[in-house]
């Protein structure tokens, strides 16, 4: 099972962003498509607000709640959290549940290290496959922040890559095929009896800071398993 967590803001208690749900479809669909013939299901997730206001973490209880429904609907699965931006966040945060055995975190919204109450969390990651994804001119959220993390999380889970976007922002538009190829590899590697593409391998095994700072070649996808 597939949860697909779309962007949210830090403040808001404003209703959930349409515009921000229908950005993740395409790699929804990709999904959907690439796992179907194996039984796997991609699911988007309607968040209560698109607010994550502090203490509450409201995004990644919404994701938390969607993966109770997932346990209840369709029994005992393994569930990958696959969210953008905000969503992101909150699938780490959601790593946690005992139905997540996997993550990917696309240009994930972190904040500042000095500025945040308590370093964010990364013990949920524990037992988890775990790769993040950022295009390195990202302006929206700091890829260095996501590197960070990336290092802590690894202290605590060898099982974590990160991979870099080069040129692309935090859309992750300009090399929108190898994102969607990535992010398939490793939902597919990571939910069914299948291995990893060698880069995807490479960069779990790999000391940091090679395995945190792997960069998505161009056209990669295009030579894998279809």
């Amino acid at each position: 099972m597939i949860l697909v967590l779309p962007e949210g803001e830090p403040v808001s208690d404003r209703r959930p962003s349409p515009v921000a749900y229908a950005r993740m479809l395409p790699l929804l669909r990709h999904l959907a498509r690439v796992g179907a013939a194996e039984g796997l299901v991609a699911h988007a997730v309607h968040y209560g607000g698109r607010g994550w206001n502090g203490a509450r973490a409201r995004l990644a209880a919404d994701a938390e709640w969607a993966a109770d429904e997932v346990v209840r609907r369709y029994g005992d699965v393994p569930v990958c959290l696959a969210g953008h931006g905000m969503g992101g966040r909150a699938a780490l945060h959601a790593a946690g549940h005992r139905a997540v055995n996997s993550v990917l975190a696309m240009a994930p919204w972190l904040p500042e290290d000095d500025r945040a109450a308590e370093p964010e969390p990364v013990r949920q990651l524990t037992d988890r496959q775990v790769l993040i994804m950022h295009g390195t001119t990202d302006a929206r959220t700091d890829p260095e922040l996501s590197y960070r993390l990336a290092e802590r999380a690894k202290k605590v889970n060898r099982d974590t890559c990160r991979f870099e976007v080069h040129s692309d922002g935090h859309a992750l538009r300009q090399h929108h095929q190898e994102v969607l190829a990535l992010a398939a590899d490793f939902v597919l590697g990571a939910l069914l009896p299948r291995t990893y593409s060698r880069p995807v391998a490479d960069a779990l095994a790999a000391p940091p800071p090679l395995g945190l700072r792997m960069p998505l070649a161009a056209g990669f996808g295009r030579s894998l398993r279809p």
